[in-house]
């Protein structure tokens, strides 16, 4: 299995919520998961099962639940949704890392991270391939 082959396996999901306090007590009474706060606008949960968290957003996110994908070479899995028929729709740096967007043929929208390096807008086309960038 090469680098870009790890884009196929499912790494995180991030449920978004428009008032963190009554997501997490809903959460945590109904199913016992605690969380860790990123700030105001993030909560990772725990004992869930799967990793993920609670990301606040200002109005309802259409698509429900956000299914993230994790790969090392950002770039590289860019060109794989893209050249597979997918439209990146959001790009956007983070602590600890970056990630895109994206929508499938039907129209359901998905992310994909990476801990490696920030998006630059004049990239070095040999960075894509430097596992430490």
């Amino acid at each position: 299995m090469n680098d870009n082959e790890a884009i196929l396996k499912i790494d995180y999901n991030e449920i978004p919520v428009t008032d963190m306090a009554a997501a997490k007590a809903f959460y945590r009474a109904a199913f016992g998961w605690d969380f860790l706060d990123f700030g105001p606008d993030y909560a990772a949960f725990q004992n869930a099962g799967l990793d993920g968290g609670l990301r606040r957003e200002d109005t309802r996110f259409p698509q429900g639940c956000l299914i993230i994908l994790k790969a090392k070479d950002i770039l590289a899995a860019e060109a794989r949704v893209e050249g597979a028929g997918g439209a990146i729709i959001k790009r956007e740096d983070f602590p600890g890392g970056r990630r895109f967007h994206f929508t499938d043929p039907a129209g359901n929208e998905l992310a994909l991270w990476s801990p490696n390096g920030k998006y630059d807008p004049h990239p070095d086309p040999d960075a894509a391939n430097d596992p430490d960038a």
